[in-house]
């Protein structure tokens, strides 16, 4: 039997037959026999390579790798530990270990590698990793958390967290809502660091560093509405006000310098500054209401976990052997008879017959 007999490995691929097998193969021997392979419906023979070295192989209903992340925890595994990797053995599987121990031991839900810990020479081009900086910055400062290498593929969670968030991505963006979803919903996070090598000579990739940068950002900002309204609202009633102040400033310059009047920009300087401050103030109130909403949650949450536990208590009290033995019911009879007759009850009196 092995010790991960309750873990599914989960490899999204896409024309990726150059390295699946391998990538399958690595797996089933660090001892995990339950490979999924989840096809966004390639045409290089992937999938039967896949399926060749072991691998469960299912075909996307739809398309990009958030989708097949999704489809595949919810309806394809039913193993209460999942491990997320690529398919383009860019990932080291002995840090399969590493990755799983902290759910094994109950410490985290959810399981970053860190790729940056130990990053091989020629694994991620000058631009990549820039961007790659860049963007774990921006989530810091954002959602308060250093996760450290958000966007990377090699993750490692129970099956019933992942349930918990809410993913909407359908493209690599997947990686960022998950970890924002995780601040969102309190999740337990550890990253652990890996080993991050270059794609073996013959396999492309299918990121688009600059195209799928751009929806990668566009996602982190949007999240930033439910998660950190004032820095959302607040960045945008910034940038309206400092336009409005930039208008503000010409006008009143060409009407000083030159007697020149702008009505009409100074129309938008004054409805900018506006729309601003409004937006400002829409931010305060916000992120009033969500703090508010977060200590809701907790408190429910410590009542529930207060019911559970008087609830516990009272079926220990309920159990037969915290109560005293109970006594047979003859016992009792002798008990109540004797009872009875020293207190003079439960006796008839004599019989009279008719003289």
């Amino acid at each position: 039997m092995s010790d991960y007999d309750d873990v599914c490995v989960l490899l999204p691929t896409m024309d990726e037959v150059e390295t699946v097998a391998r990538v399958v193969e690595a797996f089933r021997d660090a001892g995990i026999n339950e490979v999924l392979v989840i096809d966004g419906g390639s045409t290089d023979g992937t999938q039967s390579a896949a399926r060749e070295a072991g691998a469960r192989v299912v075909e996307q209903s739809g398309r990009g790798k958030g989708q097949a992340v999704r489809e595949a925890v919810r309806d394809h595994i039913e193993a209460p530990y999942v491990v997320m990797a690529d398919a383009d053995a860019t990932y080291d599987v002995t840090d399969v270990d590493a990755m799983l121990d902290p759910l094994l031991a109950g410490d985290a839900d959810h399981v970053i590698g860190n790729r940056f810990a130990d990053m091989r020479p020629g694994a991620m081009t000058r631009l990549n990793r820039i961007g790659n900086r860049v963007i774990n910055l921006s989530f810091r400062t954002i959602h308060g958390k250093n996760f450290r290498d958000i966007l990377s593929g090699y993750r490692a969670f129970t099956r019933d967290s992942f349930l918990r968030l809410h993913l909407t991505a359908d493209g690599f963006g997947i990686e960022t809502e998950m970890a924002v979803e995780c601040v969102k919903n309190q999740l337990s996070v550890a990253v652990v660091p890996i080993t991050y090598r270059e794609r073996p000579g013959g396999s492309a990739t299918n990121l688009h560093p600059i195209r799928d940068g751009g929806v990668i950002f566009l996602e982190l900002y949007r999240k930033a509405k439910t998660n950190n309204p004032l820095f959302y609202f607040g960045s945008l009633g910034a940038i309206s006000t400092t336009a409005g102040g930039i208008m503000t400033a010409y006008v009143l310059y060409r009407w000083f310098a030159f007697g020149i009047s702008h009505e009409v920009i100074a129309i938008g300087a004054v409805g900018a500054t506006i729309l601003g401050i409004q937006l400002l103030i829409f931010g305060v109130l916000a992120d009033m209401i969500h703090s508010l909403h977060h200590e809701q949650v907790a408190r429910y949450e410590r009542l529930a976990a207060d019911r559970t536990g008087d609830s516990a208590s009272g079926q220990r009290a309920d159990r037969p052997a915290d109560r005293a033995p109970e006594q047979s019911t003859d016992e009792r009879t002798d008990r109540s008879t004797q009872g009875s007759i020293a207190s003079g009850e439960g006796t008839e009196p004599p019989l009279h017959g008719d003289n």
